[in-house]
């Protein structure tokens, strides 16, 4: 079955809960997204299309027949990617330059209902127009809550990352308290986000470590974190190879960590067994000069394309590493190319062991593109190596 016959079948059966379409093709399109889902309007199932249009929310309502074929078009010519959500699964899709469309499906654990009504505003888990005390110390919004306009985009790429990491978390698994490392924090918004989240929002006991190679910015994270109260977030300045830790680890975020920074990362959350993976990789060189294909060869002559080649291998050999070691992986549009290409969110969820035929499959991708023991593999043989002695 082809994804427009999945969208009509979900909408006849009232089972779809919401499409986002992104990635637009048109540049002088005046919003870069747009998320559908069913309304009932008085006694009628209709679509509500929500654009965002200079950080205004703009709606319109149409009849099933013609919101279905306006989806069909979008699709095929307007944006690049799209996420369609039932009652019971999800289903990645992506277009080609030349049309073809390729989709994964995922059954989801638990089943979600539609909310059919029609003036419903967007759910933020931190809200616009409320106050919240870290985004206030970190100059997002003012006193009132009302965000700045310069920090909006920020303020939705906190969202969305919450958004993820929630749908991600199973609240139950997680117990009472939960201890997250984030490797390369930066500034720390998601940081203090995320411990806002699950101290404030699910009331659990957290402990979060925040690691940055810079001092400045250390000390101005710890500064505001004791000025906020959440004596449970501390930051140092410590190199992710460096770092170790005694405590058990459930979750390991990492947001544009510097090429091999994202891997070692990994390789720490494949080490401490996290529950869960959360990165955003950047500046991927590592595979720049070592990736080899005589049928690609053409591909390889041009610098560009070869750079961008090299970041899809070194994000696909990641996913692999991580499915090799037990991770469910999915791979999600984190934010909205126009803010930052690198918008890859690689997303692992611990469930077992690993498998062979995982192994296999990352050992046949490695010989594909001509390549031996990468960083990754060499620092996981390093971190194995110290725990065994």
């Amino acid at each position: 079955m082809d994804i427009f016959n999945m969208i009509e079948t979900a909408l006849n059966e009232r089972m779809l809960v919401e499409i986002i379409l992104s990635g637009k093709r048109d540049k002088k399109l005046d919003y870069n997204r747009i998320d559908i889902r069913p309304v009932m309007i008085g006694d009628s199932y209709m679509l509500q299309l929500v654009k965002n249009v200079d950080n205004q929310d703009r709606h319109d309502n149409m009849e099933i027949g013609k919101g279905f074929e306006l989806i069909r078009e979008m699709i095929q010519s307007t944006f690049k990617n799209f996420n369609v959500f039932t009652t019971n699964k999800h289903i990645q899709g992506m277009v080609s330059k030349k049309g073809k469309i390729s989709i994964k499906t995922t059954t989801l654990d638990q089943e979600i209902l539609p909310n059919l009504s029609h003036n419903r505003k967007k759910e933020y888990i931190i809200p616009d127009n409320q106050p919240c005390v870290f985004l206030h110390h970190l100059g997002v919004m003012d006193a009132n809550g009302k965000v700045f306009k310069s920090k909006y985009d920020k303020f939705r790429q906190i969202n969305r990352f919450l958004e993820i990491m929630d749908h991600a978390v199973s609240k139950e698994e997680i117990g009472d308290r939960i201890r997250i490392v984030d490797f390369g924090c930066g500034k720390a918004y998601l940081t203090f986000a995320v411990y806002f989240y699950f101290k404030e929002v699910l009331k659990k006991n957290v402990f979060i470590t925040g690691l940055d190679l810079k001092d400045e910015v250390v000390s101005f994270c710890n500064s505001t974190a004791q000025a906020l109260g959440y004596d449970q977030l501390v930051f140092r300045r410590e190199d992710i190879l460096d770092y170790s830790t005694n405590d058990p680890v459930e979750m390991v975020i990492t947001l544009h960590a510097c090429d091999t920074a994202t891997d070692a990362a990994l390789v720490k959350a494949v080490k401490w067994q996290a529950k869960y993976v959360l990165s955003v990789p950047c500046c991927q060189h590592e595979m720049f000069d070592k990736i080899k294909n005589l049928e690609l060869q053409p591909m390889l002559d041009q610098g560009l394309i070869k750079e961008r080649l090299s970041s899809l291998v070194t994000d696909t050999l990641r996913v692999l590493f991580l499915q090799k070691e037990g991770y469910d992986v999915n791979t999600i549009e984190f934010i909205s190319m126009e803010h930052t290409p690198k918008n890859l969110m690689i997303r692992g969820v611990k469930k077992n062991t690993g498998n062979t035929e995982h192994s296999k499959q990352y050992k046949n991708f490695k010989d594909f593109w001509h390549l031996g023991d990468v960083f990754i593999d060499d620092f996981y043989h390093r971190e194995m190596k110290n725990d065994e002695e």
